[in-house]
């Protein structure tokens, strides 16, 4: 399991342009394994986003216990990528395909006057946000829907998701949304949080925003909210940790 500030990197997926937190773990996982290694991921996280329980697995021959892979891999790492747990898991396993859900949190700083040390991991929001509209809009996210509406460029993925829990909470000055589904479409999160904020501050009704969800036209719910304010939480799975240390 991996936690990272994403805000270094172009995303946690392998990119020839820029720095990627696969890039990161591959190099290290490199040095401490001896030959060249390739790994997949539950989530390919957008540039600038965060994790704290991103799931990886690898193949390898070394026989090395999982102690030695948790504190060999940290001391090999930069500081804004670290292993949290690291254990055997069954030949075959696949940490997207095999997940059963992935839960993530978008973060706001709601405040008339910006936190600087807070500016990397949430989003400042000056103006004051009716929290209670904004969770009864996010009610309206939970089951199986056509998620069109709150996602970026499609192409050719089927739309149709399950959220499995969605709220808006407040712990001042902090405001919070978590959701968690089966799987995401392109900025899904950031997008649905989007126009959750909009409902916050009084531009988007409610039902507004429930009309949003059953229009199902591409992109309509407006742009996604910046990503430094995103973190994938955890990944679910039927059996799980496996020998995590």
């Amino acid at each position: 399991m991996v936690a990272y500030d994403g805000t270094a990197y172009f995303g946690f997926q392998f990119q020839t342009n820029g720095p990627t937190v696969q890039g990161e773990l591959e190099r290290a996982l490199t040095r401490l394994n001896g030959v060249d290694v390739r790994i997949s991921a539950a989530s390919r996280t957008d540039s600038g986003a965060h994790a704290i329980g991103q799931v990886v697995s690898f193949t390898t021959q070394t026989r090395l216990p999982a102690s030695a892979w948790l504190y060999g891999m940290n001391s090999l790492l930069p500081q804004d990528v670290a292993i949290q747990a690291a254990g055997p898991v069954p030949l075959g396993f696949h940490p997207r395909r095999d997940a059963t859900s992935r839960e993530y949190r978008y973060t706001i700083y709601n405040c008339p006057v910006p936190m600087p040390t807070q500016r990397r991991v949430s989003l400042w929001v000056r103006q004051p946000l009716d929290v209670p509209a904004m969770a009864a809009a996010s009610r309206s996210l939970v089951g199986t829907y056509d998620f069109s509406a709150f996602a970026g460029p499609l192409g050719k993925r089927n739309p149709r998701r399950s959220v499995l829990h969605a709220r808006v909470t407040q712990q001042p000055p902090w405001v919070y949304f978590d959701i968690a589904a089966n799987a995401f479409l392109p900025q899904m999160v950031r997008r649905c949080a989007g126009a959750l904020l909009q409902v916050g501050l009084g531009r988007l009704s409610v039902d507004a925003f429930r009309a949003l969800l059953a229009s199902v036209k591409p992109m309509s719910a407006g742009p996604a909210l910046p990503a430094h304010g995103l973190c994938l939480m955890k990944v679910n799975y039927p059996n799980f940790p496996l020998g995590m240390k």
